[in-house]
């Protein structure tokens, strides 16, 4: 049996894709009468494909109750699924309808990156490059291309997947410096005292902690309790609204500073610690294509303001 038989077989197994869209309009309203108005269907219709779906599970779906359903276990994990895949069933669908000469760029960038730096500088990028769409979507683990061959390029926060097939490179080094907002610093008190004295946030998933920034300056690390987030943008934006001081990246913090928002406690003789955070990753083999080669080399061009 050669393998197009085969795929045609598997497709065969698989419920209608009406009835799914059936039941993950209903379970997204949590209302078979709701999902009859929007599909256009009668509330029998939605009952009876459902019950469709469910006998080809072999489990329900749905608890029902006097004019109120709820899906059950099952039928949860089933509609969160079925949310990412009409998801991507719609990007493939509007990339097929994109002007001919139009190309699509899938990038994925750690969360933070993507806010607090890659978005703000999109737009620049798409006005030089009218025939690229971006497609983004965000993560905070590394991503191997070697496996997820949907995407085209990787911004990674921390590391970078090393495999053979891939080209690698670093933004370049990040300042990582205590940030805080103006108002917590009374007058007078010095960056050491203000230190010693407000509340440290941590960045979870930074390679960067306070206890490197507390004993690369030979101070002790007050042991009080902290406070801490697991992305860098929060961690920031508490330090913006005066919940204490975020050991941050001036590059992710840029416009908080630029603002004033923000400002640097340098405490007398302390050194800033200075290493890349942030990676690069794309394909060898696609490394020559116009529009992923348009992008990498804007976002090089880009780090080198750091």
């Amino acid at each position: 049996m050669n393998s197009v038989h085969l795929s045609v077989i598997c497709m065969r197994n698989l419920p209608p894709l009406a009835r799914l869209r059936t039941f993950e309009a209903a379970a997204r309203l949590q209302s078979f009468a709701l999902a009859a108005q929007e599909l256009h269907l009668t509330a029998s219709a939605i009952s009876h494909q459902i019950r469709d779906l469910e006998r080809y599970f072999g489990r329900a779906l749905f608890e029902r109750s006097h004019r109120q359903v709820r899906t059950t276990r099952e039928g949860l994990r089933l509609f969160e699924s079925l949310g990412r895949v009409f998801d991507a069933l719609d990007a493939v669908c509007a990339e097929v309808q994109l002007p001919t000469q139009d190309e699509v760029l899938a990038v994925h960038c750690a969360p933070s990156l993507a806010l607090k730096w890659l978005g703000p500088r999109l737009p620049t990028f798409l006005a030089q490059h009218p025939t690229i769409n971006i497609r983004l979507t965000t993560g905070a683990e590394p991503v191997d291309l070697g496996v997820m061959r949907e995407l085209d390029v990787a911004l990674s926060y921390g590391a970078a997947r090393q495999k053979a097939g891939l080209e690698v490179f670093s933004l370049g080094n990040e300042r990582v410096v205590p940030l805080v907002s103006p108002q917590l610093v009374a007058p007078g008190e010095s960056a050491t005292e203000a230190i010693e004295r407000l509340m440290l946030i941590d960045s979870q998933l930074s390679p960067v902690g306070w206890v490197d920034w507390f004993d690369g300056n030979g101070i002790v690390l007050p042991s009080r309790p902290r406070c801490s987030f697991d992305r860098a943008a929060m961690a920031i934006a508490a330090a913006v609204d005066g919940l204490g001081v975020a050991l941050e990246s001036t590059r992710l913090a840029g416009r908080e500073l630029a603002r004033g928002d923000l400002v640097v406690l340098e405490a007398r003789g302390a050194k800033p610690i200075d290493r890349p955070l942030h990676f690069v990753s794309l394909r060898v083999s696609d490394r020559s294509r116009p529009p992923i080669a348009a992008f990498v080399d804007w976002v090089a061009d880009q780090a080198k303001d750091r």
